[in-house]
């Protein structure tokens, strides 16, 4: 080693997993300031000097910093001090939650929160009257763990005057009973008629979410994210100005990508407002460098875009085939404008048609730009056609996996694979085939829809089954499995790439950022049906440690 200053910090004893093609494990790992300046065996520990740390790993598994490629850090940070939903699924421990929350708020106006699973309600449809027996005397708003429906009682749909005349909005649906009364469950774009109701949350609210959630997610060894919405969309919180102010003050420790909100409402003319509020917000460890495009919505409510209908309860076909949020010639204009603008477009993209219509608008704007380093890529991806497998990699798209959802468990088994039809049931979240294909994978929780934890993630794409699945649960497609080292890639530099930080993170080398994480044990020694138990004991993000178990 040439330079032979001594290092601020050295963590030794390893395994180390560089993620490096040419050498993929070192034992010993040396930082100085906010750089990596040595990676290997006992030449590294020739840079302890009388003032450095020593970190011995014991055999513990030191790995790049997780990035993940699609989450919402501030609104699950925001439900976390909510009333909180998540992890339950039955009706009885909704019931418990929502009245020890009321009682123990009883300053609040409105109830909100959110977290809750279809699965818990017949068809996945909760009814205003259940939240009028525990609320009457307040409006209830809480959206769903998938954040595509709200769930509202009575006093709420007063509040927004919405009865039996009120029409569906273009983008969602209003549940009914069959008098044509809303029922309490609003899908889609139909959850903003009460949603735009509810009180403002404050700056300082949303830093604090902010915080708790990055607090949360660096314990999982998360050093970097995408957050996949920032603007103002429906009932969610517009989280930038949160982010701006942590971003000057330095409260800000993981590096994150804002995908700026593409408004479906409007067209190419709010393309310079982006442009302006990419400028203004790329300070600090953020950067708002992508457009968030939601081009359709989730299988289990019938608006995921699909190329041909779902089926009805009987089995036939019915007259719906999903929505398109984005009419395919207008998103070909739009993604070729923002693509010739340099922006990265991060599209929602979950039934094969939304897929397919998504390619094809990068297929357009490579046509139109060239090959630029925009850096498109597809969250979601649930049904995927065989044709459009292959495309990922012609055309420089990456594959934005949600892993922790290809598994078999109630709101997949009960309200997705019935309507999808088993050709199609075959063709969900082909993590194998765009892996074979050649595809860029990278990785995302979508959290609050799903566990943040990146190493459940990881456990479900490698075994297809959930860490806590009952003994004798079947695997859910086992041909899509990937292998450990591929899910690991995904989490790290597939995500790295996404988030154009490939270049300083995502490997652990000489002059890369010191963004790493120490895990209890090396998951890759064990059998895979444990590698969801591994914990995160330290995670450091630019040689300083922001993350210690305990």
């Amino acid at each position: 080693m040439s330079d032979t200053a001594p290092a601020d910090l050295v963590l030794t004893g390893g395994p180390v997993h560089t993620q490096s093609p040419a050498r993929t494990r070192a034992t010993s790992l040396a930082v100085r300031g906010e750089r990596i300046v040595a990676v290997g065996h006992d030449e590294v520990r020739e840079l302890i000097g009388p003032r450095t740390e020593v970190v011995d790993l014991a055999g513990k598994l030191l790995v790049p910093g997780f990035q993940d490629a699609h989450v919402h850090p501030v609104g699950g940070g925001l439900e976390m001090g909510q009333c909180d939903l998540s992890g339950a699924t039955s009706l009885t421990e909704y019931r418990d939650r929502i009245s020890a929350y009321a009682r123990a708020h009883p300053e609040v106006e409105w109830i909100t929160g959110g977290g809750w699973a279809m699965e818990a309600f017949p068809g996945g449809l909760p009814t205003a009257a259940e939240l009028d027996a525990l609320v009457p005397d307040r409006p209830v708003y809480l959206v769903n763990r998938d954040h595509h429906g709200a769930w509202v009682n009575s006093r709420a749909l007063e509040r927004a005057g919405i009865d039996a005349r009120t029409p569906d909005p273009a983008d969602g649906r209003i549940e009914r009973t069959p008098d044509g009364a809303p029922s309490g469950m609003l899908q889609e774009g139909a959850a903003n008629l009460i949603g735009r109701l509810l009180p403002p949350v404050t700056l300082e609210e949303k830093v604090q979410g902010l915080l708790r959630a990055q607090e949360l997610l660096h314990s999982l060894g998360i050093t970097a994210w995408q957050d996949a919405l920032l603007g103002e969309h429906a009932n969610l919180t517009d989280p930038t100005d949160a982010y701006l102010a942590t971003a000057d003050d330095g409260r800000l420790t993981a590096r994150v990508v804002g995908a700026l909100w593409w408004d479906r409402a409007r067209g190419t003319e709010q393309i310079e407002e982006l442009v302006a509020r990419r400028a203004a917000g790329s300070r600090g460890r953020l950067r708002c460098t992508s457009v968030k495009i939601m081009q359709d919505g989730v299988a289990e409510n019938g608006t995921a875009a699909l190329l041909g209908p779902y089926l009805d309860g009987c089995g036939c076909a019915s007259d719906n085939s999903g929505i398109s949020f984005v009419p395919p010639e207008a998103l070909r204009t739009y993604v070729t404008e923002l693509d010739a603008h340099g922006f990265q477009v991060h599209f929602h993209a979950l039934g094969d048609r939304a897929v397919r219509e998504a390619l094809d608008a990068v297929e357009a704007a490579r046509r139109a730009n060239g090959f630029t380093d925009t850096r498109p890529h597809l969250a979601h991806l649930q049904v995927v056609h065989p044709a459009d497998i292959g495309r990922f990699r012609e055309l420089g798209a990456s594959a934005n996996l949600q892993t922790l959802w290809a598994a078999h468990e109630p709101q997949m088994d009960e309200l997705t694979i019935p309507f999808l039809g088993p050709e199609r049931s075959a063709l969900q979240y082909p993590f194998g085939d765009l892996l074979r294909s050649g595809a860029t994978l990278a990785a995302g929780s979508d959290w609050p829809v799903s566990s943040p934890d990146p190493l459940e993630g990881m456990h479900v794409a490698v075994n297809r089954v959930l860490p806590d699945a009952p003994s004798g649960t079947g695997v859910f497609l086992p041909e899509q499995r990937v292998d450990l080292g591929a899910a690991l890639a995904a989490y790290t530099a597939g995500s790295a790439y996404v988030n154009h930080l490939d270049d300083v993170t995502g490997t652990l080398a000489p002059g890369y950022y010191a963004d790493f994480a120490v895990l209890d044990r090396d998951p890759f020694a064990g059998p895979a049906e444990e590698i969801g138990t591994t914990r995160v004991e330290q995670t450091f993000v630019g040689g300083q440690r922001v993350y210690a178990k305990g």
